[in-house]
């Protein structure tokens, strides 16, 4: 089973390639304010170097908070999409073993179909000026 797993909440993204348990390629890179115009590019970066593409995906894992509310909302809003399109299933997970979680839910054959993010607080919105 590949899996392709995604960690957006904090400046630096984080991918993962997993085969099984065995992680076969990792790739992160400072996102900051530019991860949506980077991440796919970044995914098909990781999938190339292990002579991969999505196709080859047999499912998607995802860190769901806390974190930063936009990187969370991109990170979650590609991997749904992914995961839609590829009908694949995928799974979201967060505290200390998020990733051992997502891939023993993965081979149990779950499927959340929709993963929602997990905040920890409410958003940071600045009240409107007028």
């Amino acid at each position: 089973m590949i899996i392709l797993i995604l960690k957006t909440s904090q400046p630096i993204a984080e991918l993962y390639l997993y085969r099984d348990k065995q992680l076969l390629n990792q790739l992160s890179w400072q996102a900051d304010r530019h991860l949506a115009e980077t991440i796919n590019l970044k995914i098909d970066q990781l999938l190339s170097k292990a002579s991969l593409n999505l196709t080859n995906l047999d499912g998607l894992g995802v860190f769901t908070g806390p974190g930063s509310f936009t990187g969370l909302r991109i990170g979650l809003s590609v991997a749904n999409a992914m995961a839609y399109g590829l009908n694949i299933p995928i799974i979201g997970s967060r505290g200390d073993d998020w990733i051992i979680t997502i891939i023993d839910q993965l081979k149990k054959g779950r499927d959340e179909h929709i993963v929602t993010p997990f905040y920890g607080s409410p958003a940071r919105i600045t009240k409107p000026r007028k």
